[in-house]
């Protein structure tokens, strides 16, 4: 088997001439003999029996040559690919037989390859690092979150409900003086607050106390799910039964030792300190990254084939699956949720996908122009890591996962690490509060004319998860 010729035909698209020789078209279709005679009923033969000549005789030598083809294309395509170096990125292949007989096979594809990328600088790149120190509010914040956690509900009494409160009350809901269906409810528990019910309807709760009889005047938003309600004024008949509220524990060094190893507050606080800047600092890394990769993609130039995006959704689709599932939700559930549909779900993940290919694409052409490349012992730590994650033996994930693929991916991470430590990195200025103008009547000056102060910066995007 080989590559004739290989001529680029179009964008991404090349044209490739493969020619499999008689001797390996031969085997095939002795193979191919082999596997079919046994389905096949020969007068004057049992069935299976039947000798290949005589098979031939009767529907032709080429009865079997279609198999054969079938065979030796798989193998045939992927050594002619490799021969010109090029890389198929999706299956929209158009096949062509040339020819087929005792002497061999020609064929023709027509393929589409990863496309030419041209980037411009990547080293020396500027970015902006956010500060990563833990202020005393930092620490105070997380402390609250460790007395809510601690934290426990008890019954109130002598007092009215107030929002942040938890009621337990009897409710039902009126329309035009009639109930209406899915309006009503007893003895459910709600958080003053929360937003679970809609607008107005909690702030009316609070200021009445247990054993209250009242009404709450709502009106259903436009956008509300249920047709017959939008923008319907509606009386929801209530009783109030409970009002409970959330008691904080203390914070002292009791405190300290019963949630951590520490026993007192000012080494929880001393450790919470160190845990929030911790964060911070990947935080911080991550945004510096996403900084980095969007100026890389400032002088990212191909002209991407859109199997490449394509396949890049699928699997963003098939990993928010598999998420869904690790929740207990199907993908199907997860649309009828949102009233949506799957197209409208795969359409949601194309501009994410894009980026992805792009990044990929980028990165790839610095492994190229670098000459990056893993050590053996890096390729084979890897390949340990894959083993242990998902918990198969060596030749296993070695079958699964091709040495190319996680030379590649190896040599990517190379390839960021190599933008990072080249990168100017500098502290992310204080934003500064717009100014406000105040204007005088018309016809006036402005008052803050001649004295005006720099805008505020825009606010740094939110970090991203640059892996392609």
């Amino acid at each position: 088997m080989s590559l004739k010729s290989s001529n680029k035909v179009d964008t991404n698209r090349y044209e490739l001439v493969i020619t499999v020789d008689a001797e390996t078209f031969a085997d095939a279709v002795s193979k191919a003999y082999r596997k079919n005679v046994k389905k096949m009923n020969i007068p004057g033969f049992r069935r299976g029996k039947a000798p290949r000549a005589i098979i031939e005789r009767m529907y032709g030598e080429d009865v079997f040559y279609n198999d054969a083809l079938e065979a030796v294309y798989p193998s045939a395509l992927q050594s002619a690919v490799e021969e010109a170096n090029l890389e198929i990125v999706d299956n929209d292949i158009d096949f062509d037989l040339v020819s087929m007989d005792k002497t061999g096979v020609e064929f023709k594809v027509k393929i589409t390859v990863k496309p030419e990328v041209e980037i411009g600088e990547y080293k020396g790149l500027a970015a902006e690092k956010p500060e990563t120190d833990a202020a005393d509010a930092d620490v105070e914040e997380e402390l609250k979150r460790l007395q809510e956690r601690n934290s426990r509900i008890i019954a109130v009494e002598g007092r009215a409900a107030e929002m942040g409160d938890t009621v337990v009350f009897d409710f039902e809901g009126f329309v035009d003086g009639t109930a209406f269906e899915g309006g009503k409810g007893e003895s459910y528990s709600l958080v003053l607050g929360s937003g679970q019910f809609i607008p107005g309807f909690e702030e009316q709760i609070a200021g009445h106390n247990v054993a209250d009889e009242f009404e709450v005047n709502v009106t259903f938003p436009e956008d509300y799910h249920a047709e017959e309600l939008k923008g319907k004024a509606a009386v929801f008949k209530c009783k109030l039964h409970e009002i409970k509220a959330r008691e904080m524990p203390v914070v002292d060094d009791e405190f300290a030792k019963d949630v951590s190893e520490f026993d007192t507050v000012d080494a929880l606080k001393e450790d919470l300190k160190k845990k929030i800047e911790e964060r911070k600092e990947k935080q911080a890394d991550s945004e510096v990254e996403t900084q980095l990769i969007d100026k890389l993609l400032e002088g990212f130039q191909a002209e991407i084939p859109n199997g490449m995006i394509e396949s890049r959704i699928d699997e963003n689709l098939r990993d928010f699956d598999y998420r869904l599932q690790m929740q207990g939700m199907s993908l199907q559930q997860y649309i009828q949720y949102m009233g949506g549909d799957a197209q409208g779900l795969r359409d949601s993940f194309k501009e994410q996908a894009e980026r992805q290919v792009k990044v990929r694409l980028a990165l790839e052409k610095i492994v190229a122009l670098e000459g990056i490349a893993p050590t053996a012992e890096e390729i084979e730590a890897e390949y340990e890591k894959l083993k242990d994650l998902y918990k198969v033996e060596m030749d296993q994930i070695k079958k699964a996962i091709p040495e190319k693929e996680v030379v590649m991916d190896l040599s990517v991470n190379k390839a960021i690490d190599l933008i990072k430590s080249t990168a100017v990195i500098s502290p992310k200025k204080a934003e500064k509060a717009p100014v406000k103008k105040t204007t005088k009547k018309t016809g006036e000056k402005k008052a803050a004319e001649g004295e005006k102060k720099p805008a505020a910066k825009k606010s740094a995007k939110k970090t991203e998860n640059q892996e392609g």
